[in-house]
């Protein structure tokens, strides 16, 4: 049997005599049949359901965030409700429902929805939806479309506010009146399992994609939590660094960083986890970061891969390709391990940047 150990450095043949993959960093080994699957419940199947775990509830978290759900439900929180005008019975709020709310001493403001605060709060609109438990496609399908402005916060006008907003009270007056008491957390939760719900299918539509989205998540991150953003795109697919440094996310390669137009890092992603397309795979990975190698001959070149997808073939293919590949991660070790993602940043040149002097003297 082929077995290889896998470190958080790069992938190492160990023998050669048989089919077999990496698993993980701890250097676990199995077989596969002829066709290059494994079994159910083998523990290569036990380890890619394992990987598809940490990169689901990375996924789930980058979504969090991206959707703005802390920041939203705090700026909702420090609007003064007790300033604007709670005309119930247009706002489409029941009575009962008011007066629960008002009664357990909780703040309207945090569990209706205001036209006044859809328009001056961003993503307002979703935290409501959410707070109804309700469906963006369900919203549309009610001739309500609120994914235009969560998206790109597109101007809501008074009418359209007025309508999302009675339309979203009347769902979640229901809901309160459904308990006997009110129990504030519950809002929480509320919101909680619809954007559940709207990740699980934001995650079934990345399907073939879904380990390039986390990990992408993962740079664009740790970039943002370092400090060394200086601008992004509107569309986030490049940022700007401390240095002048650009760093762009997009296809061939999936991440690269660019100064003065010249390509000096660049990622590749491959995130199957069949051993039957492993080999094309790897071949699409030496392809790109060859281009960049020919480009820049000092570019630093990475393959980021799931370990439960390499076969000997696979790793062969790779030492013979360590001109146009620099260095080898798994996807295992990238998802689960601090050092190995600090050690990516390393090599990306991205723990610590060297600030221009003008830069540096500026308050």
């Amino acid at each position: 049997m082929a077995k290889y150990r896998s470190g958080t450095k790069q992938l190492h043949l160990i023998s050669d005599e048989g089919p077999s993959y990496i698993l993980s960093a701890q250097g676990v080994t199995a077989d596969t049949d002829e066709k290059g699957a494994m079994p159910q419940g083998s523990s290569g199947a036990r380890e890619a359901w394992a990987v598809d775990q940490l990169a689901k509830s990375e996924f789930f978290h980058q979504k969090l965030h991206e959707w703005g759900m802390l920041e939203v439900a705090n700026l909702v929180d420090l609007v003064r409700g007790e300033d604007l005008v709670w005309d119930v019975g247009k706002l489409g709020i029941s009575g009962k429902a008011w007066a629960r709310v008002i009664h357990r001493g909780i703040k309207p403001v945090t569990v209706f929805a205001h036209p006044d605060v859809l328009i001056s709060v961003p993503r307002a609109i979703a935290y409501y939806r959410m707070l109804a438990m309700v469906s963006q496609k369900s919203m549309t399908r009610v001739g309500l479309t609120t994914t235009s402005h969560e998206v790109s916060r597109s101007a809501l006008t008074n009418a359209n506010a007025a309508a999302l907003a009675g339309h979203l009270n009347r769902i979640i007056s229901n809901l309160v009146e459904a308990d006997e008491s009110v129990d504030p957390r519950e809002f929480d939760l509320w919101r909680g399992m619809a954007a559940g719900s709207q990740a699980q299918g934001s995650w079934g539509n990345s399907k073939g994609d879904r380990i390039e989205i986390v990990i992408r998540g993962i740079l664009r991150r740790r970039i943002r939590e370092m400090g060394l953003a200086v601008a992004e795109s509107d569309d986030q697919s490049q940022i700007e660094l401390l240095d002048g440094r650009i760093a762009v996310f997009a296809d061939e390669p999936d991440f690269a960083i660019y100064r003065n137009d010249k390509i000096v890092a660049a990622i590749e992603i491959k995130g199957g986890i069949d051993t039957a397309g492993v080999l094309e795979r790897v071949g699409a990975a030496v392809k790109s970061l060859g281009r960049a190698r020919r480009e820049n001959p000092e570019a630093v070149t990475i393959l980021v891969i799931q370990g439960v997808s390499m076969t000997p073939k696979a790793h062969e293919d790779l030492e013979g390709n360590r001109d146009a590949i620099n260095r080898s991660f798994l996807v295992e070790d990238v998802l689960d391990n601090d050092a190995v993602r600090d050690e990516l940043l390393v090599l990306l040149g991205l723990a610590q940047v060297e600030v221009p002097q003008g830069l540096a003297e500026s308050p």
